[in-house]
């Protein structure tokens, strides 16, 4: 469905994005990690046509950016992480406009932005300005605007933004739902959200992908990085060295209380092993435990990089032109409709699709 060859993009003093690609099938919920600056704002503008690539090819459904960007853009619902609104319309107005905007049928708005708004959460201020919605709220518009026009494609840059925990819960449930029938990438830097709604990870760092793959496949695949605890009542330096000598065990650290960590070898369960082997020597297994890297462990390992000094130059990419309209004063609060009126001066943004 999404087909990204060879993307690059290079500014006047440095390369954002370079040579990245990557498929995703129909069907797929894909997770898409990077640290900041590490050219993943780049990347889905890219994709969806807000920024120009230096080199290489995008193709969804196969359609070409280069030959039909409108046709690509009618593709795709695009969520991006600072939601560019008008503060002076209702809810429903702007949804009416956006699915109008975006080639609904006339008679098949209402039935669309009644689908939206229910399934984003947004009943109780369809009436109300968007300009005194809080943050929490100005996301869901903005992601019920990118589904209005049922695209076979949602790009979502931090869907969860500003929402409270019950209301994170419903938006994962609703993004595994949109998994279901439509070709999903997500950017987020809440890591368990990713484990929990991606079958398939994708990691950038420094404008290039360092690693793709299943969760599991890629906590699996990070060498050394699974532990087990073991605590013995037994001569230390003997019970080191016979643990050292359990197949998988690639390294023994002696601590204090009789207590050992051993790295295993490719994810390899020894806990039997250790048990059979404290039953054969007559010791007092104390502690058993043997842990897993989680995705923040990969993510951290594959990432160790100063990226304070790119994190300037990833938003300036990302950044709409003239700011995000419609951000009011409340706009870091907990989600809820907020309180500070929208007075419509602020400028209203560029409207395409996508």
């Amino acid at each position: 469905m999404i087909e990204v060859q060879g993307l690059t993009k290079r500014f006047v003093d440095r390369t954002a994005v370079s040579d990245v690609s990557f498929f995703v099938p129909e069907g797929e919920v894909l997770g898409f990690l990077g640290p900041n600056g590490a050219g993943k704002t780049t990347t889905m503008r890219m994709i969806t046509g807000f920024l120009t690539p230096t080199e290489g090819t995008v193709r969804v459904g196969g359609i070409e950016l280069n030959r039909d960007s409108l046709a690509l853009r009618g593709k795709i619902g695009y969520l991006p992480e600072n939601v560019a609104l008008y503060p002076e319309m209702r809810v429903a107005e702007y949804l009416h406009f956006r699915a109008e905007v975006e080639g609904v049928a006339r008679g098949e708005v209402r039935a669309r932005l009644d689908e939206v708004v229910e399934r984003t959460m947004l009943g109780g201020v369809r009436r109300q300005l968007i300009g005194t919605l809080s943050k929490g709220y100005r996301q869901r518009v903005g992601l019920a605007g990118a589904m209005i026009h049922k695209p076979p494609v949602l790009i979502l840059d931090e869907p969860t933004v500003g929402l409270d925990p019950r209301q994170i819960v419903k938006i994962r449930e609703l993004i595994t739902q949109l998994g279901r029938d439509h070709t999903v990438i997500l950017s987020t830097h809440i890591l368990p959200e990713v484990e929990q709604v991606c079958r398939r990870v994708l990691i950038i760092d420094a404008g290039k992908i360092v690693a793709d793959g299943s969760p599991e496949q890629l906590r699996a695949g990070l060498a050394g990085a699974a532990e087990l605890h073991v605590q013995l009542e037994a001569p230390a330096a003997e019970a080191q060295e016979a643990l050292a000598g359990l197949t998988g065990a690639t390294e023994v650290r002696a601590e204090d209380d009789g207590r050992f960590t051993v790295a295993v070898e490719g994810g390899e369960d020894l806990r039997r092993a250790v048990f059979s082997l404290a039953v054969e020597r007559r010791w007092v297994l104390l502690e058993l435990t043997q842990t897993t890297p989680s995705l923040e462990d990969v993510f951290l390992r594959l990432t160790t990089r100063d990226s304070a000094a790119a994190v300037a130059g990833e938003e300036d990419a990302g950044a709409e032109p003239g700011g995000n309209p419609g951000e009011g004063s409340n706009g870091g609060s907990v989600d809820g409709p907020g309180t500070v009126p929208g007075d419509g001066t602020n400028p209203a943004p560029e409207v395409t699709h996508a």
